[in-house]
């Protein structure tokens, strides 16, 4: 396919972009507010084997919902607007929904026959398996409509939805631990409830009802839906791999509190920075496709966002390394101090993590998904060669050791292996600036460190501000001389 540069569509969208950020923005702020909150209110609910328990469930949970549902809602992002210029909504629709109540029905068939393995191998008592076996319904369905939201461009709905789901969960997790003292099954109990209310909101809002036909499963349309979506799936599988099954080998050596750092470092890194970050992606890789399927070259617009990400990021992470132990004791009880020791590792690998969203963009528009499959396959099976070696040396580092190395990786190899007409084009004028900005704010890092009489949280802020205050300045229309 060949691509036309059209500058004039590139700054609508780019107009439209922003203003979706803006939109989505409520979401992904309330979003990051509730993480940091959920982890200091439920470490100080439950005791770390608990917690870790919690932490064990929801990453099984994440498993299933990888294998069996949040691909179908992908391909629907994907494919959206091309069923909708083909003016065969209903039938698609119908088509998503259908695949999804099949694959429910596939993975209730598969637990319940290979239930005493699933048992034996994620060290979950039958009563939690059942458990997150019937709440990855009210999940599924939430991620489908979600996406649909999304393709349809209702970027308020998504947001007042999210928020609200929000609320919900952390609300109905207090009140069931407080009068039921279920321990980490209330969480899960909670989560199922507000899920499902969110659920029936999503409903009306996407109003997918009115498209449900029932369907005539016609492979013309399946097919690329499955050639899309299973690499996807097997490539989040993969990720998974990189991310969540530290926790299963941690349990394994060390068990439940153990595995409750983990469930800690890991709840105030990834899903913290992803949900904040994520304002961007969530914005534009929609109007990115559509741009995409008119044949306009999209390269110059994923740059300019590629520099966002790297420049809103980066100096987090970095601070966010540098005070890691004030941010644990921030963010979650006493007793988890420990989970310190992982930060630095969990937030740069999730730096590299959200940058592939960029790297791999080109394998998503150009349908060839199977690409960032292997490459998150190599990666994943590098990170448990790591864990396995890395965990009994160094006990927790060696876990922060693994989840850096495989993200790392796997970035490295997205950045090199690039389709044609679809190489990403670093901000080089952004990186220098940064580069430079760096400096000043070390300074302060190293006046700082001593005065313990200025709050940890002040100097992050501080450091923040310097960071800022300097590229800016260096960015300034006096200094600029060429655009990047």
């Amino acid at each position: 396919m060949e691509f036309l540069e059209n500058q004039e569509e590139e700054k609508v969208q780019l107009k439209a972009i922003f203003r979706d950020m803006f939109r989505y923005a409520p979401s992904k702020i309330c979003g990051t507010v509730g993480n940091a909150i959920i982890v200091p209110v439920y470490t100080s609910l439950l005791p770390p084997e608990q917690y870790g328990l919690y932490s064990l469930s929801i990453a099984f949970l994440s498993f299933l919902c990888i294998i069996f549902s949040d691909w179908v809602g992908l391909s629907g992002l994907r494919f959206f607007r091309q069923a909708q210029l083909a003016q065969d909504l209903p039938r698609y629709l119908s088509i998503l929904v259908t695949i999804l109540g099949m694959n429910i029905c596939m993975m209730f068939l598969l637990s319940f026959v290979f239930r005493d393995w699933f048992y034996s191998f994620f060290k979950i008592t039958p009563l939690y398996f059942f458990s997150i076996l019937f709440l990855i319904i009210p999940v599924a369905i939430r991620a489908l409509l979600f996406q649909l939201l999304r393709a349809q461009l209702k970027s308020i709905a998504f947001t007042f939805s999210t928020i609200l789901n929000q609320i919900l969960t952390i609300g109905l997790s207090i009140f069931i631990i407080k009068v039921f003292h279920l321990g980490a099954l209330s969480l899960l109990l909670a989560m199922g409830i507000s899920i499902t209310l969110i659920d029936i909101l999503l409903m009306y809002q996407s109003n997918i009802l009115a498209y449900f036909r029932m369907p005539k499963l016609h492979l013309k349309v399946l097919l690329p839906i499955f050639w899309y979506g299973v690499p996807i799936a097997a490539t989040s599988l993969s990720a998974w791999v990189i991310n969540q099954s530290n926790k299963f080998i941690m349990n394994n050596i060390s068990g439940f509190t153990e595995v409750g750092y983990v469930g800690v470092a890991y709840g105030v890194t990834l899903p913290l920075l992803m949900t904040i970050f994520s304002i961007i992606t969530v914005a534009a890789i929609p109007r990115i496709i559509r741009m995409y399927e008119a044949k306009i070259d999209v390269r110059p617009i994923i740059s300019r966002f590629t520099g966002y990400y790297i420049l809103i990021s980066l100096p987090v992470v970095f601070i966010m390394s540098l005070y890691s132990q004030d941010f644990v004791a921030m963010l979650s009880h006493s007793q988890f101090h420990e989970a310190y020791r992982l930060i630095p590792y969990f937030a740069f690998g999730t730096f590299f993590m959200g940058l592939t969203d960029y790297t791999t963009l080109q394998y998503h528009l150009a349908n060839k998904t199977y690409i960032e499959f292997i490459l998150k396959l190599i990666s994943g099976i590098a990170g448990i060669i790591l864990n396995i070696v890395f965990i009994p040396k160094v006990g927790l580092a060696g876990v922060g050791i693994g989840t850096l190395g495989a993200n790392f990786l796997y970035y490295f190899l997205s950045a090199i292996i690039v389709l044609p007409g679809l190489g990403l084009r670093y901000p080089m004028k952004t990186f220098g600036f940064m580069a430079i900005s760096f400096v000043p704010m070390g300074l302060f890092y190293y006046l700082m460190k001593d005065m313990s009489f200025i709050a940890p949280i002040i100097q992050m802020m501080i450091l923040m501000a310097v960071f800022y205050a300097v590229y800016f300045l260096l960015n300034n229309k006096i200094f600029k001389t060429s655009t990047d």
